[in-house]
């Protein structure tokens, strides 16, 4: 795949970026670039490797999963200007 300038320009205008030619050029000569790379990676074999979360062999270090913090909601709640039943009363601000 391949964009022609004519591609660049209208890309930039569907994105609203104002593009002189010379650098729509320079951007189309980018992009095939790019095309050409990402080609160029859809012909190796990959057949049989693993695929890979990371590029170096690490393991993340996992902590227990305890509770640290106790329920402090009577103590939020009785801070409240209004609040009933576990929950928090709040002024309508849609009509």
């Amino acid at each position: 795949m391949s964009l022609n300038l004519q591609d660049v320009q209208r890309v930039a205008k569907l994105a609203r970026i104002a593009v002189s030619d010379d650098e729509a050029q320079a951007y189309q000569q980018q992009i095939n670039g790019i095309f050409a790379l990402v080609t160029a990676m859809q012909a190796v074999d990959t057949e049989g490797v693993a695929p890979m979360a990371h590029a170096q062999d690490v393991h993340q270090r996992l902590r227990e999963d305890l509770v640290t913090e106790y329920n402090r909601r009577t103590v939020f709640q009785a801070l409240a200007p209004q609040a009933a039943e576990g929950l928090y009363f709040v002024p309508q601000v849609i009509d």
